[in-house]
């Protein structure tokens, strides 16, 4: 056997590490004589997982493409004594730009950024290889922390982002395959759906959700037990204009309608927590002022009230990531901060918030002595 001290027989419990040295190895006794040769440099994983510990409920939804969007999200989630807030960033499932990524997953190390990876532009007739390797590719990367979130596209029940055609028999089966393809790799993937268009009306474009997540559930029975945490689109609807006070699936607590759903209609006994992977009011001011929109003043006012006296306050919620840190015209009226990047108004505000630090099972630099046996 090889003759470490008790120490380092213990760290090889349990624990994945990354060498970058060899471990000289002998074969001998303990007793024997033992000399001091090399240092082991590992990373592991520490403290509690993040509901059972502090939690920073902060986030953003932005991009991998430009740095400076990711200094921005942390700027926000991780201000005024916050600390591990949430990022959402999409993911193409035929990206391997190794480059890309690893300058990404370093700064989210770095920021104390925690991702929701989301991914989109599946090919569904080629789905099976392309998830494999999209979840070996997302492997090889160190991520922040032990638990690796992942939505499963966006809005399947919506033609637009389903190809021109929501089809809750195709994505049930691609969903299901990903959940095991993903935890094939590890099982630290936690797997969450692709959050559902909640408030849209059945019509031409748009698949009602609830009618959408009964048919997927007839074809993949059991599908939702299936999932780690639940990813929702809690939008303030009519016009992205609601008040914060307002219920239902047109609201910004919709996830509890759904949540009421899958376990009263679908039978899903498990917990699951909720990411709120979009939400927010949209604003007047962009390139173009849309007087359809409520002032940005306004949108400040109700995001400020929403985190306050709703989405902290609600123990079922994770994180809550509103869309987006900044977007191009037309869509620019959802954006955080201006062309320039400059803040809005309701990005200092929610700035401004006292936030709790919070302590994941994050990843940590560790080193330990090695000693090995000589004969006398």
């Amino acid at each position: 056997m090889n003759c470490f001290t008790k120490t380092c027989l213990f760290l090889g419990v349990g624990i994945t590490l990354i060498l970058y040295k060899p471990i000289p190895t002998m074969a001998a006794e303990f007793g024997e004589a033992c000399v001091f040769t090399d240092t082991i440099e590992y990373k592991q994983y520490q403290n509690p997982a993040p509901w059972e510990a502090k939690n920073n409920k902060f986030g953003i939804y932005t991009y991998a493409e430009e740095e400076v969007l990711i200094d921005l999200a942390d700027n926000l989630v991780n201000s005024n004594g916050g600390d591990w807030g949430y990022v959402l960033i999409p993911y193409n499932v035929k990206d391997r730009d190794t480059s890309k990524w690893e300058k990404v997953f370093d700064k989210l190390n770095k920021k104390h950024l925690i991702p929701i990876i989301q991914l989109h532009d599946v090919d569904v007739k080629h789905y099976k290889i392309q998830t494999k390797e999209a979840a070996l590719f997302l492997n090889k990367f160190l991520w922040p922390i032990k638990h690796r979130y992942i939505s499963v596209y966006n809005e399947p029940n919506d033609d637009a982002f389903w190809y021109g055609d929501a089809n809750p028999k195709e994505y049930a089966e691609i969903l299901n395959y990903t959940i095991d393809a993903f935890k094939q790799v590890t099982p630290n993937y936690f797997m969450l759906n692709g959050a559902f268009n909640v408030s849209a009306h059945p019509s031409n474009q748009y698949y009602d959700s609830f009618d959408f997540m009964k048919k997927m559930n007839d074809t993949v029975p059991g599908i939702f037990s299936k999932l780690d945490g639940w990813a929702s689109h809690s939008y303030p609807q009519p016009n992205f204009s609601g008040t914060v006070n307002a219920k239902g699936r047109n609201s910004i607590t919709a996830y509890k309608d759904e949540l009421q759903f899958l376990s009263s209609e679908l039978g899903v006994l498990k917990k699951l927590r909720v990411f709120i992977t979009e939400t927010g009011w949209a604003h007047a001011e962009g390139q173009k002022y849309n007087p359809n929109y409520l002032p940005v003043s306004e949108v400040a006012n109700r995001i400020e009230e929403a985190y306050k006296s709703v989405w902290l306050k609600d123990d079922d919620v994770q994180a809550v990531m509103p869309f987006t840190i900044r977007y191009n015209p037309p869509h620019d009226h959802f954006s955080w901060v201006n062309v320039d990047n400059v803040p809005y108004e309701h990005f200092q505000r929610i700035r401004e918030i006292k936030k709790v630090a919070g302590k994941p099972e994050n990843l940590i630099d560790e080193k330990v002595n090695l000693t090995y046996c000589t004969n006398n």
